[in-house]
């Protein structure tokens, strides 16, 4: 019989996704928007590098926000960057609640 050796100290424990209160603060503003009609589907997208959370206003089209989480960023104020559905730069911060409450997602609508 061999023995097996268990990695206790692993230093590689890197977190590759939103953390928890990331992830509630992204997910309330889902929630409200859906229950607006304005958003439909979300999706993720993981890779080594970054987590995006992108969002939909119908399931077959491309995404219209992408809420971008960047593991290793080159500058402290790109740690977190909204993208529009032209993948240009909305507005980026080292805070998500600044970068999500900061911006106004609903937009004008002409009233007759």
């Amino acid at each position: 019989m061999k023995n097996l050796k268990l990695v206790i100290n692993n230093n590689k424990n890197e977190n590759y996704f939103f953390n928890k209160y990331e992830l509630k603060l992204i997910l309330n503003l889902y929630a409200k928007m859906v229950s607006g009609g304005e958003w439909k589907d979300y999706g993720l997208t993981i890779s080594s590098k970054e987590v995006s959370f992108n969002i939909y206003r119908r399931a077959s089209e491309f995404p219209i926000y992408k809420i971008k989480k960047y593991f290793k960023p080159k500058n402290k104020y790109q740690r977190y960057i909204i993208h529009d559905s032209a993948n240009k730069i909305i507005n980026n911060s080292e805070n998500l609640y600044s970068l999500i409450n900061n911006i106004t997602w609903k937009k004008l609508r002409l009233v007759n």
